[in-house]
């Protein structure tokens, strides 16, 4: 058996508390450290934005990823998303193994939204096969995230080896839990707490979580402690709860 990796999948809000009146990077980083996750999936990052940087007081000269990245993983993925005149942001993925490949794609949606998922593939020292991570922020609307969850699974089957290490996470929206049984049957993949206590976890919103809007899936591994971080620091950065898992393979 090899060692356990730990896994934290996070919508950070662009780097805000909850109601947007606080810039809070610097704590989140901390947070993030004080976790000891290997692999992080970041949803809402602000890969550049004009007007912040020159409104925040403390605003990284980075990206907001490689900001967080810093030190304690040593790679580190985005993928833009929406585009706007002062910035962009997107997801990304933090790791402390290196990442072999990675590539966004565009997910199907409306003219409202701009949605996407980073899909990056990593070296873990001691796993027999390299292991697959996507990480994606599904839309708002049922039917786009229905063709989403698709887009996502077709990906799975085209270009993950059937008998690889898969972990699939993010902000789903998806308060329906329309995706479990359609990621069980296209592709095999199972929800980490669905897998534990028959239900997705609640996380939103962080104070007093009560829908299960985040997702940790996974195929070709073993999960355990599964785990909604909630309580301080967490209530004070964003206004989603991470969600964690330990995965190993073998």
């Amino acid at each position: 058996m090899t060692k356990a990796l730990r896994v934290l999948t996070l919508n950070m809000h662009k780097g805000f508390s909850a109601l947007g009146r606080r810039f809070v990077l610097h704590e989140l980083r901390d947070a993030i450290r004080e976790s000891g996750a290997d692999i992080v999936l970041l949803q809402e990052v602000l890969g550049e934005h004009q007007e912040h940087s020159t409104r925040w007081e403390h605003w990284p000269e980075t990206g907001q990823y490689e900001f967080l990245a810093d030190t304690v993983w040593q790679d580190f993925a985005y993928g833009k998303n929406a585009i706007y005149p002062a910035g962009h942001h997107g997801n990304a993925l933090l790791s402390r193994y290196p990442i072999a490949e990675h590539a966004n794609f565009t997910l199907p949606t409306n003219r409202h939204e701009d949605r996407g998922a980073l899909h990056s593939i990593l070296n873990v020292p001691g796993w027999p096969q390299p292991l697959h991570v996507l990480c994606t922020h599904l839309s708002l609307f049922e039917r786009d995230r229905r063709r989403q969850v698709r887009a996502i699974a077709e990906r799975i089957n085209t270009l993950v080896p059937a008998d690889a290490p898969v972990v699939l996470g993010g902000d789903f929206n998806d308060w329906r839990q329309w995706a479990h049984d359609h990621l069980r049957d296209t592709v095999g993949m199972h929800d980490v707490f669905v897998a534990r206590d028959g239900k997705a976890a609640r996380s939103f919103p962080v104070r007093f979580p009560v829908l299960r809007l985040d997702r940790l899936y996974a195929r070709g591994v073993q999960t355990a402690n599964p785990q909604v971080l909630g309580g301080r620091p967490w209530t004070a950065l964003s206004d989603h709860a991470p969600l964690q898992v330990e995965l190993t393979h073998g």
